[in-house]
């Protein structure tokens, strides 16, 4: 399974109509759909699909035709989608009408093609299970956490009281086993998954 981890997009026509197509993360998928509503309100249409697991690791998929005959729009690109094991994004796109019907099958096409160049235009990683992991540090295990962090190229988020540090990653299921292998070391010295 591939999923992407920045925001794509790429244009194409048919018979007039232009279809601009963006594939992005699933946690970008709602802002860039409020977005794209913003900076295109003269569109015809704003097309989606997107697939993501659940917490119980279950693929879930949704679509819109937004407008467009029932099943031209929104299930091809979900599809396409299927078709590149693409999961934990969405498909955005945009159609400004150029004047010509295309008709439920040019429809259809059009959707699915415009879909295949935003994946053709991105660049597609293998998708991993991510699990989200928090901890305690007191102040004087500090550095080296922030220096395992640094060569690992984790990122965190942090909050501070008075005894000590708060941490918050997403890893991997490798990057958290070798997270808990390196932080072990340090519970007698006040290191603590939470």
């Amino acid at each position: 399974m591939q999923t992407v981890q920045a925001v794509y997009h790429a244009s194409s026509e048919e018979k007039k109509s232009t279809f601009i197509a963006f594939l992005c993360p699933i946690e970008a998928f709602e802002a860039l759909h409020v977005r794209l509503k913003n900076e295109h309100p003269k569109a015809a249409h704003i097309v989606w699909a997107k697939r993501v697991f659940n917490e119980y690791r279950q693929i879930v998929e949704n679509n819109s035709d937004d407008g467009e005959p029932k099943g031209t729009s929104g299930p091809p690109i979900l599809s396409v989608m299927r078709g590149f094991e693409i999961v934990n994004a969405g498909i955005l796109i945009v159609r400004y009408f150029g004047g010509i019907k295309l008709g439920t099958g040019g429809l259809v096409r059009a959707y699915g093609n415009a879909a295949k160049e935003a994946i053709a235009a991105s660049t597609l990683v293998t998708f991993e299970f991510q699990t989200a992991v928090e901890f305690f540090t007191p102040f004087a295990l500090l550095a080296r956490f922030e220096h395992y962090c640094s060569t690992q190229t984790l990122l965190f988020q942090r909050t501070f009281d008075t005894q000590g540090a708060y941490w918050k990653m997403t890893l991997s299921e490798a990057q958290k086993e070798a997270f808990v292998s390196f932080a072990g070391v340090f519970e007698t010295e006040g290191f603590k998954l939470l």
